[in-house]
């Protein structure tokens, strides 16, 4: 019985123990076993005089051996997921590198806001602004208290194991070169791959330190950045992954998009919020961007006259407070978007709690005033501004939609007769079809999936070389334009329909066309604690159990959302699963607790919780057996949440505990 003392290391993010006299050592069996008085003394010399070389010096409680609390036995572990990481030890690759991607690709058709040298110069600015705060930080001319905002503000964290990178990926577009840039930095600044997230980002769970400018240098070269990927500010404002190319869609919300992005870059009055704060658009009536349960939700519409204008929501949220967004706008013209988005925002950074983090969201505000006193109060702001303050007129619409490219669609005829030979003769591929692809606004064209779930898998992870592949794809099939979807996976979004075939046929060649979006092995999972410093429970081992369990029933079982989440700041979705799973800590065993019923769509719903958490080996067969007692009980074509809608809970809360 005693205490060790940890840390991780701050020029690397790797955890180390102290061994009681030399100093520092990655070697657990090394640290010395420390109590009372001994243990006090040197905790407090280490905290003072190893500000330049450790992070978050704490004392561990050792029992029989091993950290006594579980998240320091994982933390001791690594990762229980990805073996090739803990057969790299602690080592990164060593330059030379060659030469990287932006300085020999470009993507000149691709979908994405086209920058000028005033935006690419703030972004090689702020990467060398950062280098200088690093610099400062290794010569101890500022302590972790003054860096951690800096550092945060530029997308870097600190993990269990690690410092992990938060990459941008405004509105989920991105180009084949900037896909490339990401597997560069994959593979020469990380362990190899990346990690898709529900909010559209990328993450890297392993960058050093020391190499964290240069990496926002290479960013920026492909112009793409980690600002406010964190911080109490405007983070990623997301969409529909099919923006601009959805047969369904009514309005682009890219424009929108773009236009919001660059308003709340470095806003000076939203840069400090109560809290974090989410804001998602989509312009088709079917609801592919959660925008229910964000800060701000937007659905962009016409009227009669065709003008464009907005339903607008605010209030939605999940986490430890899982609330549906209240309707604050039926109508917004599309000139008044900014100004009553400011509007909103004021209410909030005047009013909303900053003493209680877990009531800081504007959720709360607005359940604690009450939605007509909120929806008053937004409007009163936004009648008091001036009439020509943040006008989106239609010369700043043009100007800023004139970025965008527009692909050079070319005009095929209806008929596809080598996608439809296919469709009858390639094995997997109509099911594929089925399950991977959407219709395009332009005919002759189709958007296809490319699923980052196959079974045993890491939801969301690609490796470098998947990136590049991708990305390869992209450039022959989708004029070099790319998405990322809120489910953690990649969208070609401009596909010839008579290319399919092929594409198709590289896609499972390099085992990445697996046919399974919208269905059970299509998890949404968050890191975890196989990585996350908050979690308190894995999801990735139970996403990889499941998905191993269900891939062979996947299409008998039909479109279902199974998301999990390994704590309640529900990174992974799980409130809006038509299957949700919440990984708790229960006096140091995992159990996960089941809802059901939640929803995304545009009948967004908070799941349910169904009974007691379920331990961490049971889940696969307490899943199964709703699944089950949903087979058992459809009707013919009758989608799991249709049939949940139907029935309510109780079949399937007796199929798992029994009729008691």
């Amino acid at each position: 019985m005693g205490s060790t003392i940890t840390a991780n290391r701050l020029t690397d993010g790797v955890v180390v123990w102290h061994d009681g006299q030399r100093g520092w050592t990655t070697d657990r069996a090394e640290a010395a076993l420390l109590e009372g008085e001994a243990l006090d003394g040197l905790l407090a010399r280490v905290r003072r005089d190893d500000q330049q070389l450790a992070v978050d010096i704490r004392g561990v409680e050792i029992e029989d051996g091993v950290p006594a609390e579980y998240r320091e036995r994982l933390r001791a572990q690594g990762p229980s997921v990805r073996g090739d990481l803990l057969r790299k030890g602690h080592d990164w690759a060593e330059g030379p590198f060659p030469p990287p991607p932006s300085r020999s690709h470009s993507s000149p058709h691709a979908g994405i806001y086209r920058y000028d040298e005033a935006d690419r110069e703030f972004l090689r600015q702020r990467a060398a602004q950062f280098g200088n705060q690093v610099e400062r930080r290794l010569k101890g001319e500022l302590n972790e208290e003054e860096f951690k905002p800096l550092r945060l503000m530029n997308g870097l964290y600190l993990q269990l194991h690690g410092y992990m990178l938060r990459v941008a990926i405004p509105y989920g577009v991105l180009s084949s070169t900037q896909l490339r840039q990401m597997a560069y930095i994959a593979r020469h600044y990380d362990r190899g791959y990346g990690h898709f997230t529900t909010r559209q980002n990328i993450q890297f769970n392993w960058p050093r330190l020391t190499d964290t400018p240069e990496i926002l240098r290479l960013l920026a070269e492909a112009d793409i950045h980690g600002i406010q990927t964190s911080g109490n500010c405007v983070r990623n404002v997301t969409t529909d992954q099919y923006a601009g190319a959805a047969a369904d869609e009514v309005v682009d919300p890219r424009l929108y998009a773009e236009i919001l992005r660059q308003y709340s870059t470095d806003h000076p009055e939203f840069t400090y919020l109560p809290r974090k704060f989410k804001i998602a658009i989509t312009g088709s009536e079917q609801d592919r961007a959660a925008i229910r349960v964000h800060d701000i939700g937007l659905i962009a519409r016409r009227n009669p006259a065709g003008e464009v204008g907005f339903e607008l929501h605010a209030g939605g949220g999940l986490g430890r407070t899982p609330i549906i967004a209240t309707k604050l706008r039926d109508w917004l013209p599309a000139q008044d978007l900014l100004r009553y988005v400011e509007a909103v925002l004021r209410v909030y950074n005047a009013l909303g709690r900053r003493d209680n983090i877990y009531k800081a969201r504007i959720k709360i505000l607005i359940r604690e005033t009450g939605a007509e006193e909120f929806r008053r109060m937004v409007e009163a702001e936004f009648a008091a501004l001036p009439a020509d303050y943040a006008l989106l007129t239609d010369d700043l619409l043009a100007a800023v939609g004139a970025r965008f490219e527009e692909p050079p669609f070319q005009a095929l005829p209806e008929a596809a007769p080598a996608f439809d030979a296919a469709l009858a003769q390639l094995p997997g591929f109509s099911d594929w079809v089925a399950r991977n692809t959407h219709p395009h606004r332009v005919p002759g064209y189709i958007s296809a999936t490319v699923t980052l779930k196959p079974a045993g898998g890491i939801p969301g992870d690609a490796t470098a070389e998947e990136m590049e592949l991708i990305a390869g794809l992209s450039e022959q099939y989708s004029f070099g334009e790319l998405r990322v979807s809120h489910e953690q996976n990649l969208i070609l979004p401009h596909v010839e329909k008579e290319a399919l075939p092929v594409l198709y046929a590289a896609l499972r060649k390099a085992g990445l066309a697996d046919a399974n979006a919208g269905l059970v092995t299509n998890i949404i999972a968050c890191p975890g604690m196989d990585y996350c410093a908050l979690a308190t429970a894995r999801a990735i081992p139970v996403a990889q159990r499941l998905s191993e369990r269900f891939a062979a029933r996947e299409a008998e079982i039909g479109p279902l959302d199974l998301n999990i989440s390994g704590c309640i700041n529900a990174c992974g979705q799980h409130h809006i699963g038509h299957i949700g799973l919440l990984g708790v800590n229960r006096n140091g065993e995992e159990v996960y607790q089941i809802t059901l019923g939640g929803a995304s769509d545009e009948q967004a719903a908070i799941g349910g919780i169904i009974g007691p958490a379920v331990p961490s080996e049971d889940v696969p067969d307490a899943i199964g057996k709703i699944v089950d007692a949903y087979v058992a009980r459809r009707t013919e074509g009758e989608r799991f949440i249709d049939t949940y809608r139907r029935l309510g809970a109780a079949p399937f809360k007796e199929a798992v505990y029994g009729a008691h």
